[in-house]
């Protein structure tokens, strides 16, 4: 091996060898043109001997044998003119080379003839090349020896007695070539194998390093055995196969069982991998330990699945020689047999058996659970997954039916997979149930029964629930969010048109969400409550009992469903939530003719409202929604909508700004006048709430006089003379022309006396208001009548 020195040193003794070839390759060529054979064989015994040295590297070896490796290809051109011409014999030939004086020029000098001696066809191939490869035990220098045994199959591959080769001898020659290209690929391995046992413990890595890049050199081997057109399947099976695995298992070595399976699987055919599978695998559990058998069991079970791909034709071979059952017994005989495979081994195992199940078997459910099964077993006894590099492989075994069958619902039929999900932490848990639910969203799949919701919200728990031991202070706000909005768009998605089984989806949604907190509820909540609303609104008109457990889906059963639901937010609390969805809620009420439950709503929304809503932006919002929905409402006796109404006129005057409470007070008058409900026409309160108005916009306009000296801008006026003006043409009696003009001439009254700038948008907004009343005007008719005696200019 190569001693202790230097890169410089190395570099000297490499230039020192190149030196010595190019001598005297130099000398052997002046000797081959004069055609003194025996010195050109002198000269190029010396210059093969430059590469008898133990002092280079690998790497740098390599380039001294390319050297002397071109030279020996102008030498054999030689050899082969002569024998032509008939100057000298190849027989003879073959004999005096032997006469070399070092063993290792000696054997190099033998392959070049015997390669012309092959060619010359004046022996059978079958002889010559037994006779090189048996010589080549002469060099057990590893180094040496790999390079030689590789030189000799660089310059026989073309030479093999192959079926339609032009040196196929007899029947049997075919497998005097296979047994060739064994023996020399059996011979190099060893010596390949024995470099890592020679020269100091200190230096194991660095050999480890140098044989990787010498692993080429045995290989080329087994290439050389896969182009062999006579190694056919039954050849394959029972001679090739077996031997090369014989020699993996036997060597010992992991780097090389590592390389030689993985070049058994890529470069002999699929068909031949598919057909002798028992044999390839049983070698696998009697690797060594150290030995990535994941990787490669993995290319194999990729490669297999690639070739179904492909080739549906051959699926039905799949089935006849049980691909799926052998990989699986061949996967828990590796696992069993190297006990200390870290968790992310065996789980990648598993990824490759399911991707390899999932192509080749699509159809069979039961084969994809098993997989799930065998890695719940493998993981059984263990608690969560804290290794990163085995959580995200488990991710991976989660998705893959997902990515295959783009089916939720299929997914939870495999028994196994919840339990697969149960051995990921916390955070995992909430990633494999966004994917779930992408996947979901993504091919827009209708879950329909409340069993299969049942289980879904079992493998997407980690974002419905806190789990336990999550670490409240952990969470990230915006991927909280996200989060629960995956979760919301997620309940829009389930739907069945039977409307009884639609109601136990929506008891079984309920009954996940409430367990959710505080923190998810206003999220989740809404969702369920609109999925709900529709339901309700497809049984408009029906009623039914709803006492009991098994009861009919009946808006009154829903309606008591959502009063549970929306009640529980106000343990966050969030009121301002809640009283939209009370008014939402009252408005399906509404339209399903059912007066008691609308009311009682109302009577929640304003509870909250009363009690829970502080804030004055929070309270002005509250009210303008429940003035909108009131007035949409049409089902309630005269008593009730005036207890409504009354309550919000006098919510809108208690406002804590005179503006508000002027703008609220407007808006109030819409409740007293609408155009499709019948007894709602009420002109002199609609008056009443725009006199008020009024009266609350006069006094806002003397408290800016006050406190800032100036009346301030005159758009709440401008706001009302709108309100007027909509009722006007609505045809109230109580709204004359007198009315309208008497509030124009205030306006500009106002104007004229505010000493202060004006306010753009209100001069904006009071002449587009007379350019209206103007524009009214004109139209003539029956509306030009009404606006003629009301002066806009």
């Amino acid at each position: 091996m190569l001693p202790d020195g230097g890169g410089d040193d190395e570099e000297r003794w490499l230039a020192e060898g190149i030196a010595g070839v190019q001598q005297n390759a130099f000398y052997m060529h002046r000797a081959l043109d004069s055609n003194n054979l025996k010195d050109a064989l002198k000269y190029s015994a010396q210059m093969l001997s430059e590469l008898r040295t133990s002092r280079l590297s690998p790497h740098k070896y390599y380039e001294l044998y390319m050297r002397a490796f071109d030279e020996m290809r102008k030498l054999e051109m030689f050899f082969r003119e002569e024998t032509r011409r008939g100057s000298c014999s190849v027989v003879d030939l073959y004999e005096l080379v032997q006469h070399a004086g070092n063993v290792l020029p000696r054997l190099y000098l033998l392959c070049t003839v015997g390669s012309v001696y092959i060619k010359s066809k004046e022996a059978p191939a079958k002889d010559v090349l037994k006779d090189l490869v048996e010589m080549c035990r002469g060099i057990q220098h590893p180094l040496r020896g790999l390079f030689l045994r590789s030189y000799l199959s660089q310059i026989s591959r073309d030479k093999l007695p192959d079926i339609g080769s032009e040196y196929e001898g007899d029947a049997d020659s075919i497998n005097d070539a296979v047994e060739f290209v064994l023996q020399n690929f059996i011979e190099m391995n060893k010596l390949w194998v024995r470099m890592q046992h020679q020269g100091p413990v200190r230096e194991k890595d660095k050999r480890g390093k140098e044989r990787n890049e010498l692993r080429d050199l045995v290989g080329k081997n087994l290439h050389v055995l896969s182009q062999i057109e006579g190694v056919d399947l039954e050849m394959y099976k029972e001679n090739v196969l077996p031997r090369i695995s014989e020699q993996v298992v036997n060597c010992k070595d992991d780097l090389a069982q590592f390389y030689l399976m993985d070049c058994i699987i890529q470069v002999f055919p699929d068909e031949y991998h598919l057909q002798t599978l028992e044999t390839l695998l049983s070698a696998f559990p009697q690797l060594q330990p150290s030995v990535d058998i994941k990787t490669v069991l993995s290319q194999l079970m990729d490669r297999l699945s690639n070739y179904a791909a492909t080739s549906p034709e051959v699926l039905p071979e799949f089935l006849q020689v049980e691909a799926f059952a052998k990989f699986s017994n061949a996967i828990g005989k590796v696992i069993e047999a190297q006990v200390d495979m870290p968790v992310v081994g065996a789980v990648t195992l598993y990824v490759s058996l399911l991707t390899f199940t999932l192509r080749v078997h699509p159809d069979r459910l039961d084969y994809v659970d098993q997989v799930l099964g065998a890695c719940v077993k493998k993981l059984s006894g263990k608690e969560k997954l804290e290794d990163s590099r085995a959580t995200k492989q488990i991710v991976a075994l989660l998705s893959a039916p997902l990515e295959k069958y783009s089916n939720i619902v299929t997914a939870l039929e495999l028994s196994n997979y919840p339990r697969v999900m149960d051995y990921l932490d916390n955070a995992t848990t909430k990633v494999m149930a966004l994917v779930i639910i992408q996947s979901i969203m993504k091919n827009t799949t209708c879950i329909s029964t409340s069993d299969k919701i049942e289980a879904l919200f079992d493998l997407i728990k980690g974002l419905i629930k806190d789990m336990d031991g999550a670490q409240d202070d952990e969470l990230d706000e915006e991927d909280f969010k996200e989060e629960q909005n995956s979760v919301a768009r997620l309940i829009h998605m389930l739907h069945n048109d039977d409307h009884d089984e639609m109601l136990k989806i929506l008891c079984t949604v309920q009954k996940h969400i409430l367990q959710g907190g505080p923190k998810r509820l206003p999220f989740t909540v809404p969702s369920l409550v609109f999925s709900a609303l529709k339901l309700v609104r497809r049984l408009q008109g029906q009623d039914g009992d709803v006492t009991g457990e098994e009861v009919p889906a009946t808006p009154k059963k829903i309606f008591q469903i959502l009063h549970q639901t929306i009640e529980a937010l106000q343990c966050i609390p969030c009121p301002e939530l809640s009283l939209r969805l009370y008014l939402q809620c009252a408005e399906a009420a509404n339209d399903c003719d059912l007066e008691p439950v609308a009311y009682e709503f109302f009577t929640q929304a304003f509870i909250l409202y009363e009690e829970e809503i502080a804030d004055s932006k929070a309270q002005i919002t509250a009210l303008h929604l429940i003035i909108g929905t009131l007035q949409r409402m049409n089902i309630f006796g005269v008593e009730n909508r005036d207890t409504l109404t009354h309550k919000t006129t006098g919510y809108s005057a208690k406002l804590l700004k005179k503006p508000d409470q002027c703008r609220a007070v407007y808006a109030c008058s819409h409740l007293f006048w609408t155009d499709d409900q019948d007894g709602i026409m009420d002109g002199e309160r609609v008056l009443l709430c725009l006199k008020r108005a009024l009266r609350i916009a006069n006094a806002a306009q003397q408290m800016a006089n006050v406190s800032k000296g100036s009346s301030g801008s005159v758009i709440l006026f401008i706001e009302i003379l709108n309100k007027y003006l909509y009722f006007f043409e609505k045809g109230i009696p109580q709204i004359t022309n007198t009315v309208i003009q008497d509030l124009i001439e205030l306006i500009r009254t106002e104007k004229q006396n505010d000493s202060s700038a004006s306010d753009p948008s209100a001069e904006a907004f009071f002449a587009s208001t007379l350019r209206y009343i103007a524009f009214q005007k004109q139209k003539g008719g029956s509306i030009g009548e009404k606006y003629e005696q009301i002066k806009a200019s």
